[in-house]
């Protein structure tokens, strides 16, 4: 996603510094802990959260975490799985999933099946908030009736 379809508070982190990796002539962009903060509307200590939970493993200098673009995009995916009700341990799972077969298609077939199960979950909601809903309508046309006054008789 480009800067410009990003709220400005939201822009793309800017690398701050350049590395070459060892056996690669190409220089790969990192990241300051801040930067990542700012452009994923996170905390800092939310990063590190993710960090201590598994879900992250930036380089370390010294006592500065320096952030690749493998961190930047599984910041991505975790936002992701949370807005669509993941816990942070079914995230964990995709990406150990991920890294244990080298391949994408594993962890896909897992995450079609969360997927599945996320909306059979969420239907479910449906159907108990639609019953309480209906409920809460009867009662309240019930005390509305009981309510009415009494005409006197005469």
């Amino acid at each position: 996603m480009s800067a410009s379809h990003v709220p400005a508070a939201r822009a793309k982190a800017e690398p701050v510094a350049a590395h070459a990796r060892k056996g690669s002539p190409a220089s790969v962009p990192t990241y300051t802990i801040s930067a990542l903060a700012q452009e994923f509307a996170l905390t800092t200590r939310a990063i590190r959260f993710y960090e201590d939970e598994g879900l992250l493993a930036p380089e370390r200098r010294g006592q500065t975490r320096v952030y690749g673009e493998r961190e930047r995009t599984r910041i991505k995916l975790i936002l992701r799985g949370k807005r669509l009700g993941l816990a942070l341990s079914e995230i964990r799972e995709l990406f150990d999933i991920y890294a244990a077969a080298g391949n994408e298609r594993p962890q896909l077939v897992k995450f079609v099946q969360m997927l599945a199960d996320r909306r059979a979950m969420l239907l479910q909601q449906r159907e108990d908030i639609d019953a309480v809903l209906t409920e809460i309508s009867a009662l309240e046309r019930d005390c509305r009736r009981r309510l009415r006054p009494v005409r006197a008789a005469g």
